[in-house]
């Protein structure tokens, strides 16, 4: 018995061992896997680099024989073998993708491609050599280049989607092989305390070493997320606390300007003006730059006027093209429409950045900026903009280091001209993010050439824009008889504020918080709040939530903020606010904005009957605002509406269903467009909200999905009640 007690402990113990060693070298492989597999996630990453560089190779022997054939240059054969062979090189590092099944098909693709490319421009530069320069350009102008150019990218961009897949492979199968080791170890843990004490001991303090390196794998991913959100915090904390002080410098000079001055002092505020532009200009290439990087800069989609965009640019630069002798011109063809749907701003912001480099770089002759129509497909329309300048101009291999930051052509430049060496980077940035090219074109001494290609939509406004900017704006010349409140922390900003007021005849009372406002509110009658967001007691937002269900009032609440993160305004208008307007404030566009307001009053109290009253969840104020009453406008407008909210309400419930978390963000965040022509804005945006920034369970998911559904389709109802009417 004593014997076999003997045998069964030994086998019981010798089993223990041998099933502790079997689970320690299960658990080193789950580990080395884990470590390979992050070893694999940054080769990964790598690639993207690769392929941006044989994008730029590409670019290059094209620019490259173009250039040699323009100003007839003679050994056009060394300039292709050469870039050919750098193409070729830069191709060949790709060649360890081809182990990826997903991927190996679209290289072989690419090769073609490339090989079709440098085919083509090897085709040009035998024309050019046998049958002159005339032939070439000939050749060159039948656009093959560009198409190949266009599919080598679409290949490219296939590849990059492949590759987006294969890095959430791998981090999903490191995820898995960290619990796997986790589960390992407690396994581990428990057999060795079964065992003996000796081995529960080591095996203990070897599960202590594998958490620990499970432990620091989920910490460093923490610390990636909240890096991210403390950068976001810290640039929204930064915009608040410079663009404040600067919104009083600008403010009081802009009051000093009104005022008599003599020469001297004049130019000295005139000078001080310059400067706080600067530096706000600085401030807001710096802050877009960091939004790029995080990726928090959205491209928003709205109906504008491309002519008043580049009217508007004509506007602020002619003055100073003058100023310089410089003759300045701008022309749109006729073929563009005059409206479309895309980012205005984010055209204006590259206009204003290209222009400006013209303006600073060119010292004589002049600068020209063409709208060009490149092409239609059904509704979109690929528009080319070519900004040429006779400046200073960047040599051939100084080219592709001025869309880099804060860098510039040539340090001796920077020091003569100044600058920061970010505007050409935000211009490139801005036209990828619109899925746009940019190419460039230079000679030293003789000037620059960029030349962007942007697609938008042709917008459904297109056809009653010109009856609806042939109204005449209506102007507000005594505003004696309204009342606004204005609501800020800031003595200094209230200062202003209130000087600006004054001097438009304006009545108005101030509150220092939200506290101060809601006592004010209930005490008496106001036309308009002006509200900082930023305020001790009771912050903006909180305040108008206030205003919105507690005191149940539909006063106009502008939010005025030195925020200028991504999302700011929209936040704002999901509190509950009216409107919004950034720091530092521009005296005339606050003008702009409180007239706005004041007239929709105005136009409320002599229409009692809108027909808005008579529906509960449409609200038409904004459309009818847009229309001025064209009802061909109207019908438009609200039959898009029936026809794309279904569509859209469709697309956010697929996504969700495959899992497409970037997707179906994207889908939410337009939706938010196509619903605010129906002042849908505040009901839905707190439920787009959440689906475009949150993450959500599935009941989360189905409970927000049900109340937007429930929304929309009374929306539809009453749109098609309001349709009707318009027959």
């Amino acid at each position: 018995m004593k014997l076999f007690t003997k045998i069964f402990l030994a086998s019981v113990f010798t089993s223990s061992i041998l099933l502790v060693i079997y689970l320690q070298f299960n658990t080193s492989r789950s580990i080395n896997q884990l470590i390979q597999g992050n070893e694999d996630l940054i080769h990964e990453l790598q690639v993207k680099s690769q392929t941006e560089v044989l994008q730029k190779n590409i670019a290059s022997l094209e620019n490259k024989i173009k250039s040699a054939v323009i100003e007839d240059l003679p050994d056009t054969r060394l300039i292709i073998d050469s870039e050919s062979e750098k193409i070729k090189t830069t191709f060949h590092l790709l060649d360890t993708l081809k182990t990826d099944r997903s991927i190996a098909p679209l290289l072989d693709q690419l090769h073609k491609l490339i090989e079709e490319k440098i085919a083509y421009n090897t085709a040009i530069a035998e024309i050019f050599n046998t049958e002159g320069k005339e032939r070439a350009e000939e050749m060159i102008n039948t656009h093959q280049g560009s198409l190949l150019s266009d599919s080598i990218r679409a290949n490219i961009r296939l590849i990059d989607l492949a590759h987006r897949q294969t890095i959430t492979n791998l981090i999903e199968k490191a995820d898995r092989e960290g619990q796997k080791a986790k589960t390992l170890g407690t396994i581990m843990g428990l057999i060795a305390a079964m065992a003996s004490i000796f081995t529960f001991g080591y095996i203990a303090y070897k599960m202590r070493e594998q958490q620990q390196l499970i432990t620091r794998l989920k910490i460093s991913e923490q610390k990636a997320l909240d890096a991210a959100n403390i950068k976001e915090k810290f640039l929204s904390n930064m915009s608040h606390e410079i663009r404040t002080p600067l919104n009083i410098i600008l403010g009081f000079t802009q009051q000093l300007q009104k005022k008599p001055l003599d020469p001297d002092i004049q130019e000295e505020v005139r000078i001080i003006e310059q400067s706080g532009n600067s530096l706000l200009h600085i401030v807001n290439d710096i802050l877009d730059l960091s939004k790029i990087e995080a990726g928090m800069m959205r491209i928003e989609k709205a109906a504008f006027s491309i002519r008043d965009t580049v009217q508007n640019v004509e506007k602020m630069f002619a003055p100073r093209a003058v100023a310089k002798g410089l003759n300045f011109k701008v022309h749109v063809d006729s073929s563009i429409p005059q409206m479309v749907i895309g980012d205005a701003e984010r055209l204006m912001q590259i206009l204003v950045n290209l222009v400006g480099n013209a303006l600073k770089f060119t010292g004589q002759g002049s600068i020209t900026v063409r709208i060009i129509d490149q092409g239609r497909v059904n509704t979109n329309i690929k528009l080319g903009i070519v900004v040429s300048d006779t400046g200073v101009g960047i040599a051939p291999q100084k080219i592709q280091n001025i869309f880099k930051r804060f860098s510039q052509a040539d340090d001796a430049l920077s020091r003569k001209y100044g600058g920061t060496g970010l505007g050409l980077s935000i211009v490139y940035e801005l036209v990828t993010l619109q899925d746009g090219s940019i190419q460039v074109e230079s000679e030293p001494m003789k000037g620059t050439t960029f030349i962007l290609s942007i697609p938008y939509s042709t917008s459904y406004a297109s056809q009653s824009i010109e009856t609806i900017d042939n109204k005449p704006e209506n102007n507000f010349i005594e505003w004696g008889s309204y009342k606004i409140l204005l609501a800020e922390d800031n003595s200094i900003n209230r200062l202003l504020l209130s000087k600006i007021f004054t001097g438009w005849g304006l009545q108005f009372d101030e509150a220092k918080n939200g506290l101060e406002v809601l006592a004010c509110l209930k005490q008496h009658h106001y036309d308009l709040i002006l509200m900082d967001v930023q305020m001790p007691e009771m912050d903006g937002y909180r305040t108008t939530e206030e205003i919105r269900n507690k005191l149940q009032l539909t006063i106009p609440v502008i939010a005025m903020t030195a925020h200028a993160m991504a999302g700011e305004k929209e936040k704002c208008i999901a509190h509950g606010m009216s409107d919004y307007i950034a720091k530092p404030i521009r005296e005339k566009e606050l003008f702009n904005l409180i007239q706005k307001w004041l007239h929709a009053i105005t136009n409320k109290a002599l229409n009692k009957t809108d027909t808005q009253n008579s529906f509960a969840t449409i609200h038409l104020n904004y459309m009818r605002s847009i229309s001025q009453g064209n009802i061909d406008f109207e019908k438009k407008i609200t039959q898009d509406f029936m026809n794309c909210i279904p569509i859209e309400i469709n697309s956010i419930k697929q996504y969700h269903l495959q899992k497409d978390i970037p997707a179906l963000r994207q889908a939410a965040h337009n939706l938010k467009t196509s619903i605010s022509i129906m002042g849908l804005t505040e009901k839905l945006n707190p439920l787009l909200d959440e689906l475009e920034y949150k993450s959500l369970t599935e009941t989360e998911f189905n409970d927000i999905f049900s109340s937007l559904e429930t929304i929309c389709n009374a929306a539809l109802t009453e749109a098609r009640q309001f349709y009707i009417s318009l027959l």
